[in-house]
Formats: C-alpha cells, structure tokens, sequence
C-alpha cells in the first residue's frame, strides 16, 4: 500500500466512522443532500471506485453507534480504529469531523477547494496525530496489552514524554520490561530503531521487548521480539539533520 492510498483510506474510515455516527447531519456539512450524492463525491476525487463504497464504510461502523442500523457482519475489523478516532475527536459534532476529513484532502492535495472554518490549532495538531502509524499503534497497543500473556498482569506506565528509548515500562512482579511499539499497517514491512532506543535495548537485553503492531489497516496483530538487538538483523544507517533555533536578545525578566 503506498503512502497515498493510506491517506485515502484514512479518510474513508472518517467517513465512515462520521457517516455512522451522525447520518444525515454529516453528509450536509459538505453541502450534499443524499448520500449517493455524497458518495460520488469522493468518486469524483479518485478516493473510492462507487459511490457504493462510501455506504460499505459506513456498514463497517455502524455496529458501533445506536443508530438503528446493523451494519456489517464484519464488525470487529473496525473495532481498534473506531477506537482511535475516539480518543482525538471523539468529542466532535458534525461540524468538526467533517472539518477534519475536509483537512485530510486538502492534506492529500486532490486538485479541490474546501473552505474550512475556525478550525482550531489543537484539531491540526490531533489530525496529525491521526496520520501517524506509530500513534494508532500505540493506542491499540495500550487497550490490548492485557491480552499478551507476557503483559497479562503488569502494571503499565506511559513513559513516551520521557524520550529515554522506550515508550511503555510495565511491572510485572519484580520485573520491570521496557516495551517500544512500531506499527506496521500490512502484515509484512520492515521496523527502524533510533540509537536511542538501539542503546536502551542493549542495556536491559531481554528485558527490553520490540512489540510490533501489525496489519493496522484490518485486523491487528501484536508480535513480540525480546532483545531485538540479539534476535534482529540490523543494519545502521546515517542520517543527519539540522535544527534550527532561535534565541531573543538579553532581556531583564
């Protein structure tokens, strides 16, 4: 899946997701009436083949609102990213999720113009976190930690602001485990470590575990790699960058 039909499905989801939650409401903040109409739409983009498929993604989540509609019989392959969408824009009304999905094609640059209006800074920044593997990676991997039997009874603690190698420790008895999550959105792709993180796991060897969240884009998977240093080909590669700063003069505060 390239880069572009990942962002493509994405959006789909947020339609979905928007088109199940709210119904008609949704579709008339894009200054539609039906929702074939609304559907070719996004034909007309080049995002979906029918409009048939805009009412496919709305089936796949309407098991999770009571909206009188039962939806899809494939109701838990949705389920993490019903979730996720939850967590940054859950507390959306119409008007706000269809601005983020108007965002998303901005975003994509599909040859459109679409006035979006008083979107807060704080929507950009959770739309941003919406495009990132490793966020929705780490969300579903928070909500089913339990369900490793590694993980079952441990105690978890967020340790992503801390910056130290590691995004999770969880304590289990004594044992205190250092997990770092990489997500992968098909069930195959390769998984890049910093030097950061490349040291941490050197330190703490087998109490250092890789846990890769694969096949995000359906039915996710948790795999798990102790001492990923020992167990994982590597090869390093070099990359710099440059940072700008920025300093004011001498002030008396």
């Amino acid at each position: 899946m390239t880069e572009k039909q990942e962002r493509i499905s994405e959006i789909l989801n947020l339609v979905g997701y928007g088109l199940a939650k709210f119904d008609y409401a949704f579709i008339q903040e894009f200054g539609f009436k039906t929702k074939t109409a609304f559907g070719q739409y996004f034909v007309e983009l080049g995002m979906a083949d029918t409009w048939k498929a805009i009412s496919n993604r709305q089936d796949s989540f309407d098991p999770y609102f009571d909206n009188g509609r039962r939806g899809w019989y494939q109701r838990n392959q949705r389920e993490h990213i019903k979730l996720f969408i939850d967590s940054l824009f859950g507390n959306e009304d119409a008007h706000g999720l269809a601005n983020v999905v108007k965002l998303y094609i901005q975003d994509l640059n599909a040859g459109v113009t679409i006035t979006t209006e008083n979107i807060p800074p704080s929507m950009k920044s959770r739309f941003k976190q919406l495009q990132e593997t490793g966020k929705e990676a780490e969300f579903y991997f928070m909500s089913n930690y339990r369900n490793v039997d590694r993980f079952a009874d441990g105690i978890l603690e967020d340790a992503r602001l801390w910056g130290d190698g590691y995004d999770f420790q969880i304590q289990t008895g004594n044992t205190y485990l250092l997990t770092e999550v990489k997500g992968v959105r098909e069930n195959h792709g390769c998984i890049r470590m910093t030097q950061n993180e490349y040291k941490k796991a050197m330190e703490y060897k087998s109490d250092y575990i890789l846990v890769i969240v694969s096949n995000l884009v359906s039915t996710p998977k948790l795999s798990l790699v102790e001492n990923p240093v020992e167990k994982l080909a590597l090869n390093s590669r070099e990359q710099r960058s440059v940072q700008m700063n920025y300093y004011s003069e001498d002030i008396r505060w």
